[in-house]
């Protein structure tokens, strides 16, 4: 059986413990925890900055680390498996365990509770913060985190959120957001980032990539039944449908997270691409 290597780590000289009698390598290893300390750290498949991002990490995910050589670290992301290469000065070993995730588009880190201060970063939703204690300036409520660093308070809720199971609604919030092959942040994204951060939000795993999800996420339908929530699927691409007759997806056409009537886009894609591959429906 051949391995996926996006979700699988092995190169002839070094492969992840698990693959031990699955794989051949000269070495086999178990990863080592760290922490993505960069906003949004890119993945790539070989440590070369001139190489295209496979996807994106947000700041405070977890990694195994299998090697650190030349600036680069190979790793697996805990969250979805996926494998690549970051810079090394985009993880840390040994931080504290998050306890909140950004929970909308964007949100500014300030240096201190102090919103007319310059801010010092941009995280994602889906970001992971650790915090450690409240403030409140002219009104404003801030969480403070290590270090002293702030976020306004209603941009972030307790690690397991559950933003109420509209997953529909939270891809939504993505409406304009610049389309960024293989990215995963509310910066840019893709069409599958867009359909994996929405279900994140919403308590729900799923996989990275679009084929990974035409083949894993719920249930096959027909075009006929599909209804707000369902996913449509094409060679390369997927679309979630916000109405019977309307799609929200991110797009190399519009290069934006877009609305887009169904059958036209149909239309337009098969006239130069092919027909939707597959119609799927998660569970109620």
């Amino acid at each position: 059986m051949m391995l996926d290597r996006r979700l699988n780590a092995f190169r002839p000289d070094l492969a992840e413990a698990s693959l031990r009698g699955k794989v051949e390598a000269g070495h086999f290893v178990e990863g080592t925890r760290a922490q993505v300390v960069a906003p949004v750290a890119a993945l790539r498949p070989q440590p070369d900055l001139a190489r295209g991002i496979d996807t994106e990490l947000l700041f405070g995910e977890e990694v195994d680390v299998f090697e650190r050589r030349d600036g680069w670290c190979w790793v697996k992301a805990k969250s979805d498996g996926y494998v690549g290469y970051l810079p090394e000065n985009a993880i840390r070993s040994e931080q504290a365990a998050p306890t909140h995730i950004v929970v909308t588009q964007r949100t500014f880190l300030y240096p201190e509770p102090e919103l007319r201060k310059p801010h010092t970063d941009v995280l994602s939703m889906g970001s992971r913060v650790r915090v450690t204690g409240t403030a409140e300036a002219r009104g404003n409520h801030y969480v403070v985190l290590e270090g002293g660093a702030a976020i306004f308070a209603k941009h972030v809720q307790p690690i397991g959120y559950n933003d109420g199971g509209d997953y529909v609604e939270v891809a939504l919030r993505f409406l304009e957001t610049p389309y960024l092959w293989g990215g995963r942040s509310g910066l840019g994204i893709d069409c599958s980032a867009l359909v994996q951060l929405a279900l994140l939000m919403t308590g729900r795993a799923a996989p990275r990539d679009t084929d990974m999800q035409a083949a894993e996420l719920g249930e096959p339908i027909s075009r006929e039944e599909l209804r707000r929530g369902d996913f449509v699927f094409w060679k390369g691409h997927v679309a979630i449908m916000e109405d019977e007759k309307t799609i929200v997806h991110a797009n190399g056409h519009t290069m934006t997270t877009a609305r887009e009537d169904f059958a036209a886009a149909v239309e337009r894609i098969g006239w130069l691409y092919e027909q939707p591959t597959g119609y799927r429906r998660l569970p109620d």
